[in-house]
């Protein structure tokens, strides 16, 4: 696959990878970009407790730091683990926990979003 030149495009997809190899399930990546002017990206996905939350978002920092050279411009809910939000600028990545998913819906919420196809696990994504 072609690399992207859209360095969000990229982080987005990095993001959903690292997420899929910790075990996070229904992961989604909208494309917000014809929706709004705040962001580019959202990457959604749920964890099953915890302590999984936790290495999912410590991986997306790490992988994202070691391989993008790009640090979240801040991160939410960490502490309380049903909702922890990384920001970095044109992508932000929302790990959830079943409750706090079904209750916000951001996918209905943004519903007129595109869907950005993720690539087969051990495909290098573009």
């Amino acid at each position: 696959m072609a690399k992207s030149t859209d360095p969000a495009h990229h982080l987005a997809l990095t993001a959903a990878r690292v997420v899929e190899e910790t075990r996070g399930s229904d992961i989604v990546v909208l494309d917000l970009r014809k929706l709004t002017d705040v962001f580019d990206y959202f990457v959604i996905a749920s964890g099953s407790s915890r302590r999984q939350m936790h290495a999912m978002a410590d991986e997306v920092k790490h992988t994202v730091r070691r391989e993008l050279a790009d640090e979240p411009r801040g991160v939410q809910g960490y502490d309380d683990s049903h909702w922890i939000v990384m920001d970095y600028g044109d992508v932000v990545v929302h790990l959830f926990d079943a409750e706090s998913r079904a209750y916000w819906d951001l996918e209905n919420l943004w519903a007129d979003a595109s869907r950005v196809a993720i690539p087969a696990a051990g495909v290098t994504a573009g």
